[in-house]
């Protein structure tokens, strides 16, 4: 065995670019982080994450740290900054590696990521995630339990801290290396690639709590706030050639329809096969002036077009078209309004990928009006399917994965019991669905488990309905086709 901080630099050594040469230096950082008392302690501990871990521990009952998560974090990311290279380096191997090897060039770079604890592989692994069948293909669910749930303690410490605005928020350039503290996120192994998208610089890097494989954000170094404009679909058809084998997507820019962070300009990507990609044409036909490209409407509980072709900059030219005339496109018989006076109600959620050798480019119809009837959005989740996802609906769950509360982990357990008959703490919100599935399902201990997630499926399918602005039956189809003809296609 050896000492707990023996053992850290040693890792710390094998994983980085300093030597045995280096190793007084780095043992003396290191107990200036956590303190002496305890450091000599013998440890079978060999991960260099879980050294990191009791490292902290260490520090808080050294008085190095304080106890809550937060403080804890911000000393773990100083700790694992030591096998993290300054970004001036990550940089330089990105793109000389990328020179040769595209595909090395990210692969070195997503571990870094992981190695480094940026992205928060063990906290990730705490998900309950599952795919249910639908008439759509089948459905991926996730139940989000890497974030942990704030300490009472720690909400009541940020109320108390001092007001910053720096960063500005959470996907400002300013993250990188920033310390943290208790209302900021710990980022002191953070690393973003610098990139050119058209004349803009922007930042690359990976998500910290992913929701799929090499989840990836794509960031502008300016805060500036979300917009889909034709500049959008030129980004996002230029991500997806730089990344090979990456989708990459962004929220759209109204509220109620868009993501959660609508201050700061940023897209979405990763190596992940959505259901929405894997869902076929319903229908094709060709937009006038645009021979080249193939159009149709896509099998899916919400609107979207997809276009493919093999010139990029006639897909961006036709989506704009697309966006422009959706931006103005009103149609009362189905309930679609474009603008309150001067307050807009239309855009879309773009996703782009390679298909085949070809662009691919899906253009999801968004409308954000609300009503007396739907106060939340007429195409938001409706109340009654708000006990399992009551969230706005973003582009990850556009595209057929549903990101659930932490919550539904301990309350689908009681909705189990419920149905068995046995003694359940069942929250009053999900009686009405639990005795629906209760009158026509056959239930015994075997099956209730796996019936329980079939109907969560079914639910968050009928969420993904409600957020489509053309409903999927006969009048909502037609609506979908005078629109498309609004844009103009060949007869």
């Amino acid at each position: 065995m050896t000492s707990l901080v023996d053992a850290f630099v040693a890792k710390v050594i094998e994983n980085s670019d300093y030597t045995t040469e280096d190793y007084f230096y780095l043992r003396n950082r290191v107990l200036a982080l956590v303190g002496e008392d305890g450091a000599e302690q013998e440890t079978s501990l060999t991960e260099l994450i879980a050294l990191k871990d009791a490292l902290v521990e260490l520090a808080v009952s050294n008085d190095k740290s304080g106890p809550l998560a937060e403080e804890k974090d911000c000393l773990g990311a100083e700790l694992m900054n030591f096998i993290t290279p300054i970004p001036s380096v990550v940089n330089k191997h990105f793109w000389d590696t990328y020179a040769q090897s595209p595909q090395q060039a990210i692969a070195d770079f997503y571990d870094l990521s992981q190695r480094n604890d940026y992205i928060k592989v063990a906290a990730i692994a705490k998900n309950i995630a599952f795919t249910t069948p639908s008439e759509y293909g089948d459905i991926e669910i996730t139940i989000n339990l890497s974030k942990p749930e704030k300490d009472p303690k720690a909400i009541a410490a940020a109320k108390k801290a001092k007001a910053s605005s720096y960063p500005k928020c959470q996907l400002c350039m300013e993250n990188e290396g920033y310390q943290g503290r208790i209302n900021h996120p710990a980022r002191a192994n953070h690393r973003i690639i610098r990139m050119n998208l058209g004349d803009e610089k922007w930042g690359f890097q990976y998500s910290p709590y992913a929701y799929f494989n090499e989840h990836c954000i794509v960031l502008n170094t300016e805060h500036v706030p979300m917009v889909i404009s034709q500049d959008t679909f030129a980004q996002l058809l230029d991500i997806v050639d730089i990344f090979p084998g990456y989708f990459a997507g962004s929220n759209s820019d109204l509220p109620i329809v868009g993501g959660s962070i609508l201050t700061h300009n940023h897209y979405q990507g990763g190596r992940h096969t959505f259901p929405m990609e894997k869902a076929e044409l319903e229908n094709s036909f060709t937009f006038k002036d645009f021979p080249d490209v193939t159009a149709g409407i896509v099998k899916w509980p919400m609107s979207v077009i997809r276009l493919s072709a093999e010139d990029k900059s006639r897909l961006v030219q036709l989506a704009e078209a697309i966006r422009q005339t959706w931006r103005s496109y009103s149609d009362e018989t189905v309930d679609i309004l474009a603008f309150t006076g001067e307050e807009p109600h239309h855009t879309v959620t773009p996703i782009a990928r390679k298909r085949g050798g070809k662009f691919e480019l899906d253009l999801v119809l968004r409308d954000n009006h609300t009503t007396a009837e739907f106060p939340d959005g007429v195409y938001h989740p409706h109340a009654d399917v708000q006990h399992i996802k009551k969230e706005n609906i973003g582009l990850i769950e556009v595209m057929g994965l549903a990101i659930l509360p932490p919550r539904l982990k301990d309350e689908l357990a009681e909705v189990e019991k419920y149905l068995l008959d046995q003694y359940n703490k069942v929250a009053d919100y999900h009686k009405e669905w639990a005795d629906a599935i209760k009158a026509r399902a056959v239930i015994s201990e075997e099956t209730v488990h796996d019936l329980v997630q079939e109907e969560v499926g079914k639910v968050f399918v009928r969420v993904l309905e409600d957020a489509g602005v053309y409903k999927r039956d006969d009048k909502g189809q037609e609506a979908f086709k005078r629109f498309v003809e609004t844009v103009g296609i060949e007869e």
